[in-house]
């Protein structure tokens, strides 16, 4: 019950924000300053708050992290030789590995923890986040970079990995975990201010994601869009739970990074679409179709770890 209470809402809250979008209540000039306002505010204050609140030392554990690492970077080869394997032009190659593992954290990962896991939950959850959006976003410029055009290449490069390591997200992440470590207490003051900024995030970021998804462009990618979707959302689930279970690690302790890597194709793989040569049409259709499915999904893999 508690799954159907954590997947129902979220997902209905996307279905209202495509609803609204179609319906006029969301206009194009509202999407880009609403979603500059969650990305860059409201889910950095969400973390830091939750991360400052508990103990980095309870919370961190190296080997998910790395078992996370692994198979992140297992489904980056396997994707990449798919792509080889239907012939895939560049761009269009570079966008389909992208779209099979980088993970939509900020928006659905970290909602999904939090209203599944509670407080503590998202912590953990919050920490591994920034380990796992740096490697991912690592792996993303490097397959990108490969097909760009070399006079491009280097400088699209270096803008991208700037961009990565000034992520707002990943920036609230190693803030709250210095904090943590550091024993500083946040004054009241502060913390009630964060709280109330941090109301903003999950529901705006949910509004948000129902307002840009396209059936079009599902409909013209279909193909390669289902193949990376199997991979994203059955793939990458599946290698990083047989990894911790052979490991060994309590539920406990691997659930907060497996909701991580369960989650659907992350909305930034648009932008570095554009900015690096990839294919923007395809990243809008892999993140609409994994988004719309990885409801069922979630609640397939929640099921089962339950």
């Amino acid at each position: 019950m508690n799954i159907v209470n954590t997947i129902i809402p979220i997902f209905s809250i996307i279905v209202l924000g495509w609803i609204a979008y179609r319906r006029g209540f969301i206009p194009d000039t509202f999407i880009t300053p609403a979603n500059r306002l969650v990305y860059y505010l409201a889910i950095p204050a969400m973390i830091f708050r939750a991360i400052t609140r508990n103990s980095f030392h309870q919370y961190f554990n190296l080997k998910v992290v790395i078992l996370a690492f692994i198979s992140m970077f297992l489904v980056f080869l396997f994707a990449w030789g798919a792509g080889k394997m239907l012939r895939l032009t560049k761009g269009y190659l570079a966008t389909f590995v992208q779209s099979s593992f980088h993970c939509n954290i900020g928006y659905l990962a970290l909602a999904v923890a939090y209203y599944y896991l509670g407080d503590d939950g998202f912590a953990r959850a919050g920490i591994f986040a920034g380990f796992v959006m740096i490697f991912q976003n690592f792996l993303s410029v490097i397959i990108l970079n490969l097909y760009s055009t070399k006079q491009a290449s280097n400088k699209k490069a270096l803008l991208m990995v700037s961009r990565i390591f000034g992520n707002p997200i990943i920036i609230s992440a190693a803030a709250g975990i210095f904090f943590s470590l550091a024993g500083i207490t946040i004054p009241l003051l502060i913390s009630r201010s964060l709280d109330i900024l941090s109301g903003l995030a999950l529901p705006t970021a949910l509004l948000i994601i129902g307002a840009t998804l396209s059936f079009d462009l599902m409909q013209k990618n279909l193909s390669q869009v289902i193949e990376t979707t199997l991979i994203k959302l059955l793939g990458l689930p599946c290698i990083s739970f047989l990894l911790f279970y052979l490991a060994d690690i309590p539920k406990s302790e691997f659930l907060p990074a497996f909701i991580l890597l369960a989650s659907p194709t992350a909305t930034i793989t648009y932008v570095m679409a554009k900015e690096m040569e990839g294919d923007a049409e395809f990243a809008v259709a892999a993140i609409s179709l994994n988004t719309l499915l990885s409801s069922v999904t979630y609640t397939f893999w929640l099921s089962i770890l339950a």
